[in-house]
């Protein structure tokens, strides 16, 4: 069994939590999935809005997809399998192969969020890279980004603190 305090998670956080009580923005470890020859499969919730409260828009849901994809492809190479979307609009599930440290993945969102600062367009967002290649707005992004850097310390905190 893996120590997850060790890798900076709050064990108490870890797996399905009720919504109601739920902060954004938060990063937390949905899952480790132990793998038979002993890789780990890990699942991060990239919660960017507060559940049943706020919801990004389908331009910034869709714009910071191409963004998220990019960024950990850049850096966590060795370990990024991908992204997906959150349903209700209010974040993203990174999926990572071998790395759960919430260091490092913090640090790569940072990463990726400074990045879409300094960006002149969309990444993949050309017609024979994207299924919808007009949905996109850099600047609700950049928007969005700059919002997200600002609450960089509120990114551990997962439960409301008066839950």
């Amino acid at each position: 069994m893996q120590n997850f305090e060790n890798m900076g998670w709050d064990p108490q956080t870890i797996g399905e939590l009720d919504h109601r009580v739920l902060s954004a923005p938060h990063l937390k470890l949905r899952s480790a999935v132990k793998g038979s020859c002993g890789d780990v499969v890990y699942s991060v919730d990239l919660r960017i809005k507060s559940p049943n409260k706020s919801f990004m828009s389908i331009l910034e849901m869709h714009s910071m997809e191409h963004f998220l994809l990019k960024g950990f492809k850049k850096y966590l190479p060795d370990n990024f399998i991908s992204i997906g979307l959150m349903g209700c609009q209010t974040g993203f599930y990174l999926i990572l192969l071998n790395e759960g440290r919430q260091s490092v993945i913090m640090d790569a969102f940072e990463k990726v969020l400074r990045d879409i600062l300094s960006a002149d367009e969309v990444p993949y967002n050309k017609i024979d890279q994207c299924g919808n290649y007009l949905n996109h707005d850099l600047a609700l992004v950049q928007s969005l980004a700059e919002g997200l850097l600002e609450k960089k310390s509120t990114w551990r905190q997962v439960v409301l603190e008066d839950s």
